[in-house]
């Protein structure tokens, strides 16, 4: 197998106003798999989350408590938290309501984090439920996280547009991201679930969320490439000072729950752009090359990542 420490990596060339380094939330062991037809066992997914912390991934959400027929991957999400939530990297985990909640509270987790959909429709789809009833429930279990001072991250889906329900208002987004933070939510992600948006979109909402008086530095963007513009958006976010970006190693995933979604912005090619811009992420290229093409391997399929494809040969 060729590597990048063979073939060079990319030149570097710094760019005005863009930051010396980004943070990394590599999402592959729980957005990655959730979507993926090939079920991993407890030792496989174990092994990738140790994977990706050897390559320096500072974050890694390493699974989710929802409910197994819904998301069969994530079945065994507490017996995968148990023998990685020692290792050096942040291991966050999902939960959906205060049922998941609980049940990663008895797992031992002190980091976590909640969503929401910006539409009516995809809350149906995902969450099974309309979102007036479900932001009482998130609400709730940020209230409770704050007092058993366990750390929470948003995350907000379709941002940027709806298979169902077309164009996403701005002013939802705005809405809902200001309530989630009023709840005591610091950091929101917000997800392009079926990878439409591009960069003058990224820039205006996230505009209108500075605007609003969301500092930049509580924002992320968490871009699937379906229609090719996910490495763009991310330069848009990066002019805009946005410092966290969510990936997926081998660019593994999608949504269950949107047929529309295509895999997540690979973590290979993220970390490619960003070595060029002469920004750090503290992860190896090497490492994280051979783990995506161990990854693939797993699943039985072909990594999505461009920049995998072409150093693994």
């Amino acid at each position: 197998m060729t590597t990048t420490r063979e073939l060079g990596l990319p030149s570097i060339s710094p760019q005005q106003g863009l930051p010396d380094e980004v943070e990394i939330w590599e999402v592959a062991p729980r957005d990655g798999l959730q979507a993926e037809k090939t079920l991993l066992n407890v030792d496989t997914k174990v092994e990738l989350i140790e994977r990706l912390a050897r390559a320096g991934a500072p974050v890694i959400e390493v699974g989710s408590f929802v409910r197994a027929d819904r998301v069969p991957q994530m079945a065994d999400s507490a017996e995968v938290f148990q023998r990685v939530k020692d290792l050096s990297p942040r291991t966050p985990v999902l939960v959906p309501n205060m049922r998941g909640y609980e049940l990663a509270l008895a797992a031992g987790a002190t980091d976590i984090a909640v969503f929401l959909s910006v539409t009516e429709s995809f809350s149906e789809a995902n969450l099974g439920a309309p979102r007036e009833r479900m932001e009482p429930i998130v609400e709730a279990v940020v209230e409770r996280a704050a007092i058993d001072g366990v750390r929470v991250r948003g995350y907000l889906s379709m941002v940027f547009g709806d298979p169902w329900e077309g164009h996403v208002d701005t002013a939802e987004v705005v809405r809902l991201a200001t309530a989630m933070r009023s709840w005591g939510i610091a950091d929101l992600s917000l997800g392009d679930t079926i990878g439409v948006a591009t960069p003058g979109q990224v820039k205006q909402t996230l505009r209108a969320l500075v605007g609003a008086g969301i500092p930049i530095s509580s924002l992320a963007l968490h871009m699937h490439d379906t229609y090719g513009m996910a490495l763009a958006n991310v330069y848009a976010g990066l002019e805009e000072g946005v410092r966290i970006f969510d990936a997926a190693a081998a660019g593994v995933g999608g949504c269950p729950f949107a047929n529309s979604a295509t895999g997540n912005l690979a973590t290979d090619d993220l970390v490619w752009m960003l070595t060029g811009l002469g920004i750090q992420t503290g992860i190896d290229p090497d490492a994280l090359t051979e783990t995506s093409a161990w990854l693939s391997q797993a699943l039985g399929k072909p990594t999505t990542s461009r920049v995998a494809r072409s150093l693994t040969r």
